[in-house]
């Protein structure tokens, strides 16, 4: 099995290219979509999160407002801190989990703190998503509706991105258009596929 780790920075494109990876018939395991899932109401994950910030944190039905959470962790980084112990053990336990049932030649891990969490370690490469910064701002507010302030919280909480580049095996670049970050995709696949 060849392992990719994919990631990027916040509105760098990273779902569209995840979302290209699958419609190949790509194995994608999406952290995002674990995180969301290890939070379900009743679970370890959402009784820890409750303990340490309180019920206000959760809506009417049950479930986590991410909102409000996201309005706390990103504010103050000691409290990232302690979301990040709770969350990534859990979530690095269920990829863990993944692989061992997944049968498929090449895998696709999708992590946008693929680096911060040594996930990257678990991959035999790596690709970066990579865009700009002021194209990353700009797709954030048109996607998000978050002001400058709050984009540029969320940015700085993770990896910057001359150092995420770093550890890249393939950089895609994703400051044009679909049809070009596809293609560099599958350059990319067809790599690996000749190295087979």
């Amino acid at each position: 099995m060849f392992i990719i780790g994919l990631t990027g920075g916040i509105g760098s494109g990273k779902t569209e290219a995840t979302r290209y990876l699958r419609n190949k018939g790509i194995h994608v395991i999406d952290t995002d979509e674990i995180s969301r899932e290890i939070v379900y109401p009743g679970s370890k994950a959402l009784k820890q999160i409750i303990k340490h910030f309180g019920k206000e944190i959760i809506n009417k039905d049950g479930f986590l407002n991410r909102e409000a959470l996201a309005q706390i962790v990103f504010s103050d980084n000691s409290q990232l801190a302690i979301l990040n112990g709770i969350m990534h053990p859990m979530i690095i336990n269920e990829i863990t989990k993944s692989l061992k049932k997944i049968k498929d030649k090449i895998v696709v891990i999708d992590a946008p703190l693929l680096i911060e969490t040594s996930l990257n370690t678990k991959c035999d490469e790596v690709w970066v998503v990579d865009v700009p910064e002021k194209i990353q701002i700009e797709r954030i507010k048109k996607r998000d509706n978050l002001h400058e302030t709050d984009i540029n919280m969320r940015i700085q909480t993770q990896i910057r991105r001359e150092e995420r580049n770093k550890y890249a095996h393939v950089i895609i670049d994703n400051s044009k258009d679909l049809q070009h970050l596809h293609e560099q995709i599958d350059k990319a696949l067809n790599r690996i596929g000749d190295r087979e």
